[in-house]
């Protein structure tokens, strides 16, 4: 990749990057989170939704994908001194599977899955961080700060391609494990709503369900109910929106427990008083191809010794809740 009137730290400028084959397929705003490094998330979306940033000379959205030899502009973007960086803690996190051109680990809840707004770095960072012999490390989806389990990250850019592709598609069956409140009644049931982006007035990303917006799919299996309080299901993702899973339960009336953007906050305050201080959304369990071989992939990510523990306090509450086979 070629790179021209590259910035100093006291005078931004403009820059014209030129996409490589190693960035070739990657979105827009991925590309320039990793070029930009330091440059606050909200400021990079800002510049692309103003037309600053320019593909070709033309306009382009955030999750447009670049080719080779496209030329990027870069609007004038004051980057962090050389050395100024927030040093990132390498980290290692439970590996479910490993190979050549995939790694899938198991993430804790509470850890971004990238730097960015307000965030200085996440999973993916503190990964490169501790393998820094790795060619190329990146996220082949996203998981919520606060939603734990099965995350794919590929090691070859044949593997994030076809890792890209097959997200666009939806193939493969990704399973979350979600404890709502209230009790579900149906069995199982699909959840078709469209979602929308917005942005609240003091800039905070949220979704809701608005017919303007991307169609969305969702299909609920009951698990369990503990005494009409709560209710453990299991929702497999037939699309990938933006928040899709919490969004789709809190429109039905029953939002993840501990939701603090979109569920009660006297829920969340009564699990904080005993003891549980995050949302119970797990990513229990991802099949697919794998991107390379084609062979089955069958990953697995317990669930987490807080969620297992308030289940175990539910089923003692409510030691007649309904089991369903």
């Amino acid at each position: 990749m070629r790179k021209m009137d590259v910035p100093t730290a006291n005078k931004p400028v403009v820059r014209y990057l030129r996409v490589g084959p190693e960035q070739a397929g990657q979105r827009l705003d991925n590309f320039l989170l990793r070029e930009c490094k330091g440059v606050p998330k909200s400021h990079l979306y800002k510049a692309i939704r103003d037309g600053q940033v320019r593909v070709n000379r033309g306009r382009s959205r955030a999750d447009a994908r670049l080719a080779q030899g496209d030329q990027v502009r870069v609007p004038p973007l004051r980057l962090p001194a050389p050395g100024a960086r927030v040093p990132v803690p390498p980290a290692h996190f439970p590996i479910l599977h490993e190979d050549a051109h995939l790694l899938v680990i198991d993430k804790p809840a509470g850890v971004a899955v990238h730097g960015g707004s307000g965030v200085s770095f996440g999973v993916i960072e503190q990964l490169r961080a501790a393998r820094p012999a790795e060619k190329l490390l990146e996220l082949a989806h996203r998981l919520d700060r606060e939603t734990s389990g099965v995350l794919l990250i590929a090691r070859s850019r044949r593997a994030l391609v076809a890792l890209h592709d097959m997200m666009r598609a939806s193939r493969g069956h990704k399973h979350y494990l979600a404890l709502v409140v209230g009790d579900w009644v149906n069995q199982r049931q699909h959840i078709r709503l469209p979602l929308l982006k917005y942005l609240t007035p003091g800039g905070e990303r949220r979704v809701r369900v608005d017919a303007q917006g991307k169609a969305a799919h969702t299909i609920i299996t009951l698990q369990r109910r503990y005494g009409g309080h709560y209710s453990l299901l299991d929702a497999e993702l037939r699309s990938g929106r933006t928040h899709q899973i919490r969004v789709h339960l809190a429109a039905s009336g029953h939002p993840v427990a501990g939701d603090e953007k979109y569920g009660p906050d006297a829920v969340r305050q009564a699990l904080i008083a005993q003891g549980f201080r995050r949302m119970f959304l797990h990513a229990a369990r991802f099949d697919l191809p794998h991107p390379v071989s084609g062979q089955p992939l069958c990953l697995r990510a317990p669930l987490p010794a807080d969620c297992q523990a308030l289940l175990d306090r539910l089923d003692h509450a409510h030691p007649t809740g309904a089991q369903i086979p």
